[in-house]
C-alpha cells in the first residue's frame, strides 16, 4: 500500500483544488490510499528563529506527515501570477529540514494557472523532490467552479487524475525500492 499526502493550496471551503484532490482520492487504485493534509492554516508565519530542534507544533505535524508519506499531491491555484502564500510559506518551513528531497511529487493545476504551476516546479525542483511531466497533469478547464460529482463525470479530468495517479505510483514504488 501506498501513501500520498494530499495538499490543497488554497484554503477557500469550496476550492476547485481541494475538489481534485478528493476526486483523485476517489479515482486512486487500491494500492493507493490518499490523506487529505488539511493544516496549511495553521501553520505559522515562516521564521527562521523558530527552526530549531522543537519547531512549532503544526510544523512538527506537518513534516512528520510528508516524511510518512510514500508521495505528495500538490493542488495548487494562481493568485496574481504566483504561487498563494499560504502554500509557500508551508514549503519555506521545508526547506532546511528536507522532506522533500527525493520525495515523489506531483503538482496538480489549472490550466490557467500556469505561472504558479511554473513557480512551484522550480521551488520543488531546488528542494529536489521528483517531479515530472507525467506526475503533473495540467487540467484544461474553463472555469474554476467544480464539484466533485463534475470531476468524476469528465472523462478528460478522470483520464488526467488517473494517469498522475498511476504515474506517481511507479516513482514511488521505484523510490521504495532503491531506498530499501
Amino acid at each position: 500500500m501506498l501513501h500520498f499526502l494530499a495538499i490543497s493550496g488554497s484554503l477557500r471551503a469550496a476550492s476547485s483544488n481541494m475538489v481534485w484532490l478528493k476526486a483523485a482520492a476517489q479515482l486512486a487504485p487500491a494500492n493507493i490510499h490518499i490523506t487529505l493534509y488539511e493544516g496549511l492554516g495553521d501553520l505559522p508565519h515562516f521564521n527562521p528563529d523558530l527552526d530549531n530542534d522543537t519547531p512549532p507544533p503544526a510544523v512538527a505535524d506537518f513534516r512528520q506527515r510528508l516524511r510518512a508519506a510514500d508521495a505528495v499531491l500538490i493542488s495548487s491555484p494562481e493568485y496574481a501570477h504566483g504561487v498563494p502564500g499560504m502554500l509557500k510559506n508551508a514549503l519555506d518551513w521545508i526547506v532546511s529540514s528536507g522532506e522533500f528531497i527525493d520525495k515523489p511529487t506531483a503538482l496538480i493545476c489549472a490550466s490557467r494557472a500556469t505561472y504558479a504551476r511554473s513557480s512551484l516546479m522550480e521551488t520543488l525542483t531546488v528542494m529536489m523532490a521528483k517531479l515530472s511531466d507525467e506526475t503533473s497533469p495540467i487540467l484544461k478547464t474553463t472555469t474554476n467552479k467544480w464539484d466533485i460529482e463534475t470531476v468524476l463525470t469528465t472523462p478528460e479530468l478522470v483520464e488526467a487524475l488517473k494517469g498522475c495517479l498511476i504515474a506517481l505510483a511507479s516513482v514511488a514504488d521505484a523510490t521504495r525500492n532503491s531506498f530499501g
